[in-house]
């Protein structure tokens, strides 16, 4: 099903998220992203079935997000799927790439920030990602800050996730948040978790255990007249957890190797990446994928309860 916004940008929506967005059940967006640009094939493929059927399990249709030719897609049949996973250099496609990759046709891998511009664009409140981007360290010189931050001040989208990577400056990030006025809310956990690791070492601005006061709390913000996300962080599993020390540690030390070793840039995230894979003897990719699936069926029963509010507040 395609529609064209009334900003003249083309949606293809499933028969499915078309069918539920029209009857009032919940949809969760989902990034293309991790497909695309996450693990080798055929893992991504699975990785991407595994957290539709989370979001499922969660009581909610799950909408991966992508682009095709010009168009955003709202919903992936399993075909797709196979396209984005198998086709080489997909273009990773954030919120500042948007009209140039639709403009040029062909395929599109969206983030966290190009995936909320396009669940509001097809009316879609809730998204769900294992993580955010954030701050980065040293910021204060590079002035290296995700567009994922910037797109939350613009975008109206719950968004549903376990917090950002510790490779990060999670309490500039936080700081960013607050100064832009977008809500914070830990569910039925007191930090901010930090991605695999269950905190971050700082406690979250807010604390709900009950779905419905989050519902409400997101219906709220947007009442107050505010065009902005709302973050809810859920942290993962304890079971699936990697400790906070140990790779603190990991991250510290590949920090002072990669300026001996001259890394510097976009190049150190990855430097420091592989360092905590080697430090966790793969277990952090492990731990990567449990992330995914938790935040999917949290994001998922939390959008459900958000479209209970909505209705009973008809």
């Amino acid at each position: 099903m395609k529609r064209v916004t009334e900003s003249g940008i083309p949606l293809v929506f499933t028969e499915e998220v078309a069918d539920a967005l029209a009857t009032g059940q919940a949809v969760v967006a989902l990034e293309s992203n991790v497909i695309s640009h996450g693990l080798d094939y055929p893992d991504n493929a699975n990785t991407a079935r595994n957290v539709e059927l989370a979001v499922r399990r969660g009581g909610a249709i799950p909408a991966t997000i992508g682009i095709c030719d010009g168009q955003f897609l709202i919903g992936m049949d399993d075909d797709m799927i196979e396209r984005f996973a198998t086709t080489a250099k997909v273009p990773k496609t954030s919120s500042r790439d948007l009209p140039i990759i639709l403009a040029r046709g062909g395929l599109g891998a969206t983030s966290v920030a190009s995936s909320i511009v396009a669940a509001e664009l097809a009316g879609i409140p809730f998204f769900s990602s294992a993580g955010i981007g954030g701050v980065h360290r040293g910021a204060q010189q590079t002035m290296d800050i995700s567009s994922d931050l910037v797109q939350f001040t613009r975008s109206k989208v719950a968004v549903v996730c376990a917090g950002a990577k510790n490779i990060l400056d999670l309490g500039l990030t936080l700081e960013f948040l607050e100064t832009h006025c977008v809500p914070v809310v830990s569910y039925q956990y007191d930090d901010f978790p930090a991605f695999y690791c269950r905190t971050s070492g700082f406690k979250a601005p807010h604390r709900e255990d009950n779905p419905f006061v989050i519902a409400q709390a997101i219906e709220n913000h947007w009442k107050l007249g505010n065009h902005s996300s709302f973050l809810i962080s859920t942290p993962t599993k304890e079971e699936d957890a990697i400790n906070s020390e140990e790779v603190d540690d990991a991250i510290n030390e590949a920090i002072r190797n990669a300026e001996k070793d001259g890394v510097a840039g976009n190049a150190v995230t990855k430097y420091i990446m592989r360092a905590i894979d080697k430090v966790t003897s793969g277990r952090s990719a492990k731990a990567n994928m449990a992330v995914l699936i938790n935040t999917a069926e949290v994001g998922a029963q939390l959008a459900k309860a958000h479209m209970e509010i909505v209705a009973a507040n008809k």
